[in-house]
Protein backbone atom coordinates (compact mmCIF):
# COMPACT_ATOMS: atom_id res chain seq x y z
CA UNK A 1 0.00 0.00 0.00
CA UNK A 2 1.26 3.42 -1.16
CA UNK A 3 1.91 6.04 1.41
CA UNK A 4 -1.32 8.78 1.27
CA UNK A 5 -0.95 11.94 2.27
CA UNK A 6 -3.39 14.83 3.86
CA UNK A 7 -3.50 18.16 3.60
CA UNK A 8 -4.86 20.51 6.24
CA UNK A 9 -5.48 24.97 6.98
CA UNK A 10 -5.82 26.95 9.17
CA UNK A 11 -6.06 30.57 8.80
CA UNK A 12 -4.82 32.85 11.62
CA UNK A 13 -5.56 36.69 12.03
CA UNK A 14 -3.90 38.67 14.51
CA UNK A 15 -6.73 41.05 16.15
CA UNK A 16 -4.00 42.79 18.64
CA UNK A 17 -3.37 45.93 16.95
CA UNK A 18 -4.41 48.23 19.33
CA UNK A 19 -3.70 51.35 17.65
CA UNK A 20 -0.03 51.60 16.74
CA UNK A 21 0.90 48.26 15.71
CA UNK A 22 4.04 46.98 17.32
CA UNK A 23 5.64 50.08 17.96
CA UNK A 24 5.89 48.91 21.71
CA UNK A 25 6.18 45.65 23.28
CA UNK A 26 3.50 46.54 25.83
CA UNK A 27 1.52 48.40 23.02
CA UNK A 28 -0.26 45.19 21.32
CA UNK A 29 -2.30 42.59 22.40
CA UNK A 30 -1.33 39.08 21.70
CA UNK A 31 -5.08 38.10 20.63
CA UNK A 32 -5.64 35.96 17.41
CA UNK A 33 -8.10 34.21 15.81
CA UNK A 34 -7.58 30.71 14.13
CA UNK A 35 -10.25 29.29 11.96
CA UNK A 36 -10.49 26.09 10.26
CA UNK A 37 -13.20 25.82 7.78
CA UNK A 38 -16.52 24.57 9.12
CA UNK A 39 -15.17 24.41 12.48
CA UNK A 40 -15.94 27.45 13.46
CA UNK A 41 -13.30 30.38 14.83
CA UNK A 42 -11.01 29.54 17.77
CA UNK A 43 -9.90 32.98 20.10
CA UNK A 44 -5.91 32.79 20.80
CA UNK A 45 -3.47 34.46 22.53
CA UNK A 46 0.19 34.37 24.69
CA UNK A 47 0.71 32.70 27.84
CA UNK A 48 -0.39 34.92 30.49
CA UNK A 49 3.07 34.60 31.38
CA UNK A 50 4.01 36.79 27.59
CA UNK A 51 1.40 39.26 27.92
CA UNK A 52 -1.58 36.94 27.09
CA UNK A 53 -5.18 36.48 28.53
CA UNK A 54 -6.60 33.91 30.58
CA UNK A 55 -9.52 33.52 28.69
CA UNK A 56 -8.23 32.43 25.55
CA UNK A 57 -6.19 29.37 24.47
CA UNK A 58 -2.43 29.32 24.00
CA UNK A 59 -0.34 27.70 21.70
CA UNK A 60 1.06 25.38 24.19
CA UNK A 61 -2.22 24.66 25.34
CA UNK A 62 -3.51 23.58 21.64
CA UNK A 63 0.06 21.28 22.13
CA UNK A 64 -1.13 19.61 24.92
CA UNK A 65 -4.61 19.38 23.45
CA UNK A 66 -3.39 18.05 20.07
CA UNK A 67 -1.84 15.19 21.90
CA UNK A 68 -4.47 14.28 23.96
CA UNK A 69 -7.30 14.31 21.26
CA UNK A 70 -4.75 12.48 19.00
CA UNK A 71 -3.80 9.58 21.83
CA UNK A 72 -7.20 9.38 22.91
CA UNK A 73 -8.31 8.90 19.02
CA UNK A 74 -5.27 6.53 18.42
CA UNK A 75 -6.29 4.39 21.83
CA UNK A 76 -10.43 4.19 20.73
CA UNK A 77 -9.00 2.84 17.62
CA UNK A 78 -6.72 -0.03 18.96
CA UNK A 79 -9.49 -0.61 22.27
CA UNK A 80 -11.99 -1.71 19.04
CA UNK A 81 -9.42 -3.80 17.27
CA UNK A 82 -8.54 -5.84 20.69
CA UNK A 83 -11.89 -6.53 21.56
CA UNK A 84 -11.96 -3.84 24.22
CA UNK A 85 -14.85 -1.77 24.81
CA UNK A 86 -14.53 1.46 26.18
CA UNK A 87 -17.12 3.67 28.04
CA UNK A 88 -15.39 6.66 29.17
CA UNK A 89 -12.47 8.64 28.70
CA UNK A 90 -11.41 11.68 30.10
CA UNK A 91 -7.11 12.82 30.09
CA UNK A 92 -5.26 15.59 31.86
CA UNK A 93 -2.11 16.72 29.91
CA UNK A 94 1.01 18.10 31.21
CA UNK A 95 3.92 19.32 29.86
CA UNK A 96 7.01 21.18 30.79
CA UNK A 97 8.39 24.25 28.77
CA UNK A 98 12.19 24.95 29.37
CA UNK A 99 13.04 29.18 28.42
CA UNK A 100 16.52 30.22 27.47
CA UNK A 101 18.10 33.14 27.96
CA UNK A 102 17.64 34.49 24.74
CA UNK A 103 13.70 33.82 24.79
CA UNK A 104 14.00 30.67 22.87
CA UNK A 105 12.47 27.71 24.67
CA UNK A 106 11.08 24.00 24.14
CA UNK A 107 9.04 21.04 25.55
CA UNK A 108 10.69 18.70 26.64
CA UNK A 109 8.02 16.20 27.66
CA UNK A 110 4.34 15.77 27.99
CA UNK A 111 2.81 13.36 30.32
CA UNK A 112 -0.56 11.97 29.36
CA UNK A 113 -2.84 11.03 32.20
CA UNK A 114 -5.92 8.95 30.25
CA UNK A 115 -8.49 7.85 32.85
CA UNK A 116 -10.37 4.92 30.91
CA UNK A 117 -13.82 3.27 31.49
CA UNK A 118 -14.16 0.05 30.27
CA UNK A 119 -17.29 -2.24 30.21
CA UNK A 120 -15.22 -5.00 31.62
CA UNK A 121 -13.04 -4.32 34.71
CA UNK A 122 -11.27 -7.31 34.30
CA UNK A 123 -9.62 -6.16 30.96
CA UNK A 124 -7.68 -3.28 32.44
CA UNK A 125 -4.40 -4.69 32.51
CA UNK A 126 -4.98 -5.23 28.34
CA UNK A 127 -6.37 -1.78 28.24
CA UNK A 128 -3.40 -0.46 30.08
CA UNK A 129 -1.06 -2.03 27.83
CA UNK A 130 -3.20 -0.64 24.66
CA UNK A 131 -1.32 2.86 25.30
CA UNK A 132 1.80 2.10 24.13
CA UNK A 133 0.32 1.47 20.70
CA UNK A 134 -1.90 4.07 20.77
CA UNK A 135 1.27 6.25 21.08
CA UNK A 136 3.01 4.80 18.38
CA UNK A 137 -0.05 5.33 15.92
CA UNK A 138 -0.54 9.07 17.42
CA UNK A 139 0.25 10.91 14.48
CA UNK A 140 1.28 14.41 16.60
CA UNK A 141 3.26 12.16 19.22
CA UNK A 142 5.34 10.60 16.45
CA UNK A 143 5.77 14.57 14.93
CA UNK A 144 7.29 16.12 18.34
CA UNK A 145 10.73 16.07 19.24
CA UNK A 146 10.20 15.44 22.83
CA UNK A 147 9.15 12.62 24.82
CA UNK A 148 5.15 11.81 25.58
CA UNK A 149 4.69 9.68 28.01
CA UNK A 150 1.78 7.96 29.93
CA UNK A 151 0.34 7.73 33.41
CA UNK A 152 -3.05 5.60 32.33
CA UNK A 153 -5.42 4.13 34.90
CA UNK A 154 -8.71 2.15 33.55
CA UNK A 155 -11.55 0.77 35.74
CA UNK A 156 -15.02 -0.55 35.55
CA UNK A 157 -18.28 1.74 34.73
CA UNK A 158 -18.41 4.89 36.78
CA UNK A 159 -20.29 4.46 40.06
CA UNK A 160 -23.89 5.16 39.43
CA UNK A 161 -24.11 3.96 35.36
CA UNK A 162 -26.26 1.78 34.42
CA UNK A 163 -25.65 -0.73 31.66
CA UNK A 164 -27.98 -0.75 29.06
CA UNK A 165 -27.91 -4.57 28.12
Amino acid sequence: MGLAEHHYTAELRWTGNQGSGTSGYRTYSRDHEVEVQGAGVLLGTADPTFHGSRDRWNPEQLLLAALAQCHMLSYLHVAVRAGVVVTGYRDTATGTLRLHADGSGEFTGVVLHPQVELEDPAQSSLADRLHAEANSLCFIARSVNFPVQHEPSSSGPAIGEVSSH
